[in-house]
């Protein structure tokens, strides 16, 4: 099946694209501008879906994410986990560009453009929280969306399960330490239950479903799986959408109020988003790795997990604060970003690949 998997993923890198997947960024900035007017001129309406969250957690994002990703998680064959050992490098370079260069970059460049470039025109009581968000962000490598963006990129679905699940494991102990080491201070009050629903949420139970139906689907026959995966595809697309228009109603005022501050806290996200994600690719190529690997390596460390930043900057300094702002700047940067650096990817395979050819 694995063989199959690789085989479609092949055809669909030469096909076309089509009209609405061409297109696709368009789509994206449309639902963040439909968002952040339903969140302008709705706001009790979005405050009502904001406010059905668990251990601050949202169960109608968690809901749409796991329609996103359960089509993805269903192309994932467990019995192929063992050639992974193979893909050992890669693995290395994911948590090296995650846990030893991410965090302190995004730090380095909050620090240079938040307190020093941009400081005369920010609050000055609201820098400190700013650089808060930005750290929460750096600490927060990708856990949901990066299947996303490894579907759109033809990476390969179990080296992108497992550097997910073992991303997340070097979470757990290491996300409070560095945030608490960058914030400066000796301990910080992370809230453990929002880091593992979340983790329960957006991986756990959507593979458990979407190895379900893969295990049904599957024993119709390959053809069968196939066209399940086909008819599947569209539902991710239209949640992410889904899940963006949600995500900016909740923040609808901050951002219309606040122009100039969305920009200048876009730009060390922006600059940093493009540096991990061009510094992943490279060192896989570098290190010979094969390019459907080397795409949802580099996407991991360039996405972020979001959800968990945005929530842990809720709890610690409240939502209208400067840190719950700079970590929806975050989402407001990302998708835009991680969709051209998907096609980036995409159009250099053949680049990529010359490199794997002379070895």
């Amino acid at each position: 099946m694995s063989s199959q998997c690789e085989v479609a993923g092949k055809n669909a890198a030469g096909a076309p694209l089509g009209f609405f997947e061409r297109y696709l960024t368009l789509w994206v900035l449309l639902c963040i501008v439909a968002g952040t007017l339903l969140g302008l001129h709705a706001p009790e309406a979005a405050q009502v879906v904001g406010a059905l969250e668990v251990a601050h957690v949202n169960i109608p994002v968690g809901l749409l994410i796991w329609v996103m990703i359960i089509p993805m998680l269903m192309k994932i064959d467990f019995s192929s986990l063992r050639e992974l050992y193979t893909q050992r490098a890669s693995m290395g370079i994911t948590l090296f560009v995650n846990w030893a260069v991410k965090p302190f970059t995004m730090a380095l460049l909050g620090w240079l453009f938040i307190k020093h470039v941009f400081a005369p025109w920010l609050p000055a009581a609201e820098l400190d929280s700013y650089m808060a968000g930005l750290i929460l962000l750096g600490a927060a490598p990708c856990t949901a969306m990066v299947f996303v963006w490894s579907n759109l990129c033809n990476g390969n679905a179990n080296f992108t399960l497992t550097q997910v699940a073992v991303n997340d494991l070097v979470m757990v102990f290491a996300f409070a330490p560095i945030v608490a080491l960058l914030l400066g201070v000796s301990s910080i009050p992370v809230p453990w239950d929002t880091l593992l629903l979340s983790v329960l949420m957006y991986v756990v139970i959507p593979l458990v479903i979407a190895q379900f139906i893969r295990a049904r689907v599957i024993q119709r026959g390959a053809v069968a799986f196939q066209a399940t995966l086909a008819k599947s595809a569209p539902f991710s697309i239209v949640a992410l959408l889904a899940t963006l228009v949600l995500l900016f109603s909740f923040q609808g005022e901050a951002i219309v109020e606040q122009p100039l501050i969305i920009a200048m806290l876009a730009v060390p996200i922006f600059l940093q988003t493009l540096f991990i994600a061009g510094l992943g690719y490279w060192l896989n190529r570098k290190w010979q790795v094969r390019h459907d690997v080397a795409g949802p390596s580099a996407m991991i460390g360039a996405s972020n997990f979001f959800e968990l930043a945005v929530a842990v900057a809720i709890v610690l300094y409240g939502f209208n604060s400067g840190a719950a702002l700079a970590t929806v700047v975050g989402v407001l940067i990302e998708v835009p970003v991680m969709l051209w650096l998907v096609r980036t990817v995409n159009r250099s395979r053949d680049w990529y690949n010359r490199a794997l050819h002379r070895a």
